[in-house]
This record gives C-alpha cells, structure tokens and sequence, in this order.
C-alpha cells in the first residue's frame, strides 16, 4: 500500500471539507470517535449497564 504524503492527506482534508462543510466534521468526528470507543469496549469485554440489566431480568423470566 502506498504511502500518504502531506499533498495527499491535504488533498483528501479538502474533498472532505468540501462535501461536509465545517460545521458538520466536528459532528462527524463526534460519532466516529463513539463507534471507536464502542468497538473497543466491545473487544475487551466491557458491555452497557442497560444490556445486562437487560439480559439478567431475561433469564429471571425464564
């Protein structure tokens, strides 16, 4: 794979910048960072309160 220069990465910041807008890259920026964040909690193990108060009242049920 080759390798991204500062003229490609500035060429790539323009195109993205032209399509957004200004005002919505932070917003982008925002939600990718939380699906990041959400991938890796998932790897290590790490689930939502709300899930497994969820899955316990399940088995209860059962």
């Amino acid at each position: 794979m080759p390798h991204l220069g500062m003229p490609e990465i500035l060429v790539i910041a323009l195109v993205v910048l032209l399509l957004f807008g200004g005002r919505k890259i932070p917003q982008l920026m925002k939600g990718l960072g939380k699906g990041v964040k959400s991938f890796k909690d998932g790897m290590n193990g790490k689930f939502d309160d709300e899930d497994e108060s969820t899955s316990a009242n399940k088995t209860e049920e059962k």
